[in-house]
């Protein structure tokens, strides 16, 4: 199989994700603390996939240069996306009802969008960093893909966007992760050592961010149990052993 149709494979899972977490918030939507679970558990499985695979493959790597530079870009793409989020929920505080139901779901489906191009290259770089890599990282951006799903078709229908309208909407983006995975595949399949480290690092920066910024900071709005903190270890685990046992 080459590494086109492994991505077109993998991707497939993230975009399904996206597909059923719409259809499930837009019929029955996920109670809090049940959401917080999921973001408890997604930000295990995030982490576990970059201490396990993305950064042992970086130091393997080398180009420290590179890596910097990658990892500098990586965050300041994560807070220049985080600082139009905040502007963007400024604005839903500040304009009008009416002026909201028109120019909200713009800026946040741009937002979103981004979000899941970036997935998509980083299931298309775990294709080049082997199967096991790969699989990893999509079991890991498909839980993501999920909770961002199931929020964003909420989100949209309190715009004033029909139950249908939202779900096609959610459905169609998810569509971006593939273009992002192939797009990442074709990118990166003859790339020199110096790129490649350059791209993990970013890479990196934005798994970091994605678990530590924004599904734990979320999950902790919910009253913490210790039921809620051990799926973040149960995501965690899950992750380990699925590598073990592919390695």
């Amino acid at each position: 199989m080459t590494p086109v149709a492994q991505a077109a494979v993998l991707v497939s899972f993230p975009v399904a994700a996206a597909a059923i977490g719409s259809g499930v918030a837009l019929v029955r939507p996920p109670g809090p603390r049940l959401v917080s679970g999921i973001q408890h558990f997604a930000a295990g499985v995030v982490l576990a996939a970059l201490a396990g695979e993305v950064l042992p493959r970086l130091r393997e790597e080398g180009n420290l240069p590179w890596a910097v530079i990658g990892f500098t870009v990586g965050v300041l793409t994560m807070l220049a996306l985080a600082a139009y989020g905040r502007s963007r929920d400024e604005a839903r505080t500040n304009v009008s009802t009416r002026t909201l139901v028109m120019a909200l779901p713009l800026g946040m489906l741009v937002a979103v969008g981004i979000d899941l191009l970036i997935d998509g290259l980083l299931v298309g770089l775990g294709v080049t960093l082997g199967a096991t890599a790969g699989l990893i990282l999509t079991v890991a951006l498909t839980i993501e893909i999920l909770f961002l799903s199931l929020s964003l078709a909420a989100e949209l229908t309190e715009t004033g966007l029909g139950r249908l309208q939202a779900g096609l909407i959610c459905a169609g983006l998810g569509l971006i992760t593939a273009v992002g995975a192939i797009g990442g595949v074709l990118v990166l399949g003859g790339a020199s050592d110096a790129v490649l480290a350059a791209v993990l690092a970013f890479g990196s920066a934005a798994l970091m961010y994605l678990a530590v910024e924004e599904l734990l900071v979320e999950a902790h709005e919910q009253d913490e149990s210790s039921l809620l903190t051990a799926m973040f270890f149960a995501g965690f685990l899950v992750i380990y052993v699925l590598g073990e046992l592919a390695a």
